[in-house]
C-alpha cells in the first residue's frame, strides 16, 4: 500500500485528503507544521509527499529543496499560491506536480496516482538507452554519464526518456507533459515543462547555448539531439 504523506496546516482539508485517499488505497501519515513534516518524511519515508507552501515552523519551498537534496521522493504541491512565478519556483525546486487551492479532493487523488504511475513506470520496462554518453536505464530508473549518476525526479526522467528513446524528433510541450503524465493534461501547465528542462539541463551540465543533449526549437518544443 503507498505511503503518502500530506504536509498540510489546515486540519479540516488534511481530513478530508485523508479520507479520499484512504478510500483510494493509500496508507496516508500526517504533519501541520514545515519542521515536523519534514522529520516526518525522515522517519516514515513515504511513497508520495502533499506539500502546502504556507506553512509554520518552516516554509514548504525550503522543505521541498531539503527534500530534494536527500532524495527523489515525489512531490505534489498543494497550495493557495496561484502565480505562476510560485509555482515555477516550486517546479524549479523539483516538484513533480502543482495544485492550487481550491481544489477538488478527486483531481488530487488523481494527480496523486498519475505521478505514483510515473514513478513506478520504470519497473514495467526492461529497456536501457545508450544515447550520446547517457545511458539510461528505464528498469532501475537510473541515468548515468560515464561513471557518475545523475538523480532526477520522476517527472524529469520521463520527459530525460520520452526524449532519448527518439534523438531528433521535435516533441511539443503538451507531448511531453502527456508522456510524463501518463496521458493526463492539465489545461495552464504545459509551460511548466520549461522549469523541468531547465532542471534536466542543469543535472546534465548542459551549456544552453550549445546543448550537447536537449535543444529548444523556438515555437515548438525540445529534441534530444546526439551532437558531440
Amino acid at each position: 500500500m503507498p505511503k503518502i504523506l500530506i504536509i498540510e496546516d489546515e486540519p479540516e482539508l488534511v481530513k478530508v485528503l485523508r479520507s479520499y485517499l484512504e478510500q483510494g488505497g493509500y496508507d496516508v501519515v500526517t504533519s501541520f507544521r514545515g519542521d515536523t513534516g519534514l522529520e516526518t518524511w525522515h522517519s516514515t519515508h513515504p511513497d508520495l509527499v502533499l506539500l502546502d507552501l504556507n506553512l509554520p515552523g518552516m516554509d514548504g519551498l525550503d522543505v521541498a529543496r531539503s527534500i530534494r537534496r536527500n532524495a527523489d521522493t515525489p512531490i505534489i504541491m498543494v497550495t493557495a499560491r496561484v502565480e505562476e512565478a510560485d509555482r515555477l519556483i516550486g517546479l524549479e525546486l523539483g516538484a513533480d506536480d502543482y495544485v492550487t487551492k481550491p481544489y477538488s479532493p478527486r483531481e488530487v487523488v488523481a494527480r496523486v496516482k498519475a505521478v505514483l504511475r510515473r514513478a513506478n513506470a520504470a519497473q514495467k520496462d526492461d529497456q536501457i538507452l545508450s544515447v550520446a554518453d547517457l545511458r539510461i536505464d528505464l528498469d532501475g530508473f537510473a541515468v548515468t554519464r560515464g561513471e557518475d549518476a545523475i538523480d532526477l525526479t520522476p517527472t524529469e526522467f520521463s520527459i530525460l526518456a520520452t526524449l532519448a528513446t527518439k534523438p531528433g524528433r521535435v516533441f511539443s510541450r503538451a507531448q511531453l507533459l502527456e508522456s510524463s503524465q501518463d496521458g493526463e493534461i492539465y489545461e495552464g501547465f504545459e509551460r511548466t515543462v520549461d522549469a523541468h528542462i531547465k532542471n534536466l539541463r542543469a543535472k546534465l551540465g548542459e551549456n544552453t547555448k550549445q546543448p550537447k543533449y536537449i535543444e529548444t526549437v523556438f515555437g515548438v518544443g525540445y529534441r534530444f539531439t546526439r551532437s558531440e
